[in-house]
């Protein structure tokens, strides 16, 4: 690694603690601005009793204060604190266990996705304006316009309820195939049609007529030459792409009953349980942040050429 690459990472590293500083400081005040409070929803709470728990949390405190103490708590001991709602649990122990099925069901649903795009951008690109490329033109298309809620309804009516072949409940194994598909459809059929313009682009310059000109094969024009150097698009997506999925996509989780930290975030949210949204968002911010850095070091593995500054 030299000293250009470091310098690079280490103000890439500088962005990103400073881009999760202004998330936290953003969520923590707005979410405070927000009329009403968490314990306005508790059936027949005093307003005694409401003030003996505002002073357990340390809502009872000043704003500013309340946001030094957290940021302090965040940076020396990574603790987001107990979460509000669901009584003597940690908001950490929360997110660790949403994580678990998140990370399995985005993981899984965002290769499945990548390999799927780009074997099928690849094949269009090849055989473009034939039969084959309309066929998988339309069919993304389809899975590009339509919203993953629509998706996830319409899988879960089809296979679940009307041929019985898959459950309707994501907590099992056999329950994440259906979360899965709807989770990998928009961005497989996204990377497809990346893949496919830029393998165009680059099946076109002149590098790769002379590489035909000189009897290269074509299998190594297409693995050696052209899909390498295709896949620069491709990656600028994938990494966020993949923080977002593994996340957990709020509507799908919510529909199939996927128990991760998706559906921990709408829950918190509806209950305004402070201390979980801020975790959750923070857990984001911080899978988003990584994924881009991720991705942007991962253009000088594919292409040396490119030089990060």
């Amino acid at each position: 690694m030299n000293s250009k690459t470091l310098m690079y990472i280490l103000k890439r590293l500088g962005l990103a603690i400073l881009t999760v500083w202004v998330v936290i400081t953003v969520t923590f005040f707005v979410m405070r601005a927000v009329p009403g409070g968490p314990f306005l929803s508790e059936k027949a709470v005093s307003e005694a009793a409401t003030k003996a728990l505002e002073a357990k949390y340390g809502l009872d405190k000043p704003i500013m204060e309340q946001y030094f103490t957290y940021l302090k708590d965040i940076v020396t001991r990574f603790d987001f604190g107990p979460s509000i709602k669901q009584r003597g649990r940690m908001v950490t122990d929360i997110i660790a266990d949403g994580l678990r099925t998140s990370v399995k069901l985005g993981l899984i649903a965002a290769f499945a996705a990548l390999v799927s795009g780009v074997v099928l951008g690849s094949v269009a690109a090849l055989r473009r304006n034939k039969v084959i490329d309309k066929v998988i033109m339309v069919v993304t298309t389809a899975f590009v316009s339509m919203p993953s809620f629509i998706m996830g309804t319409l899988l879960l009516v089809v296979f679940a309820i009307q041929l019985a072949i898959l459950p309707a409940n994501g907590s099992t194994s056999a329950g994440l195939v259906l979360p899965i598909t709807t989770l990998s459809l928009y961005p497989m059929a996204y990377i497809t049609r990346l893949t496919r313009s830029s393998m165009l682009d680059v099946l076109g310059q002149d590098y790769i007529r002379t590489a035909r000109a000189k009897g290269v094969s074509g299998l190594n024009i297409i693995f050696g030459h052209a899909l390498k150097n295709a896949m620069i698009p491709v990656i600028t997506y994938f990494g966020p792409m993949l923080a977002y999925i593994v996340t957990g996509s709020l509507v799908v989780e919510q529909i199939f009953a996927v128990p991760g930290i998706g559906r921990a975030y709408v829950s918190s949210i509806t209950n305004r349980d402070y201390t979980m949204i801020m975790g959750t968002t923070i857990v984001l911010a911080v899978l988003i942040v990584v994924m881009n850095l991720v991705s942007d070091i991962l253009y000088k593995v594919v292409d040396p050429r490119i030089t990060l500054e």
